[in-house]
């Protein structure tokens, strides 16, 4: 799996977790929505730097992740979401 994949997956899952729209979302990491959803839809690949602020800035959103930036980009089948948006989840019958 590519690394923008992997960061697609996990950057989509803590959105998810903190139940987010892409667009405060964007605002927490210190980018923009067109980039942010570029990202979760792995069409660019991103810099190391970038995603050191991506971590910096989801930690000082939430004090208690602690995540590092291993965490964002390495493949964590869990991480996986299987809804599209915040208020649609779909049902497992």
């Amino acid at each position: 799996m590519k690394l923008c994949e992997s960061l697609a997956i996990n950057l989509k899952y803590y959105r998810k977790v903190y139940h987010l729209s892409q667009e405060k979302f964007a605002e927490i990491l210190g980018t923009t929505l067109s980039y942010l959803n570029q990202i979760e839809n792995g069409k660019v690949d991103v810099k190391a730097s970038t995603i050191d602020k991506f971590t910096n800035n989801i930690n000082k959103y939430d004090r208690k992740a602690k995540l590092k930036s291993e965490d964002l980009v390495t493949y964590d089948k869990s991480h996986i979401t299987h809804f599209s948006r915040i208020d649609e989840k779909k049902k497992t019958v």
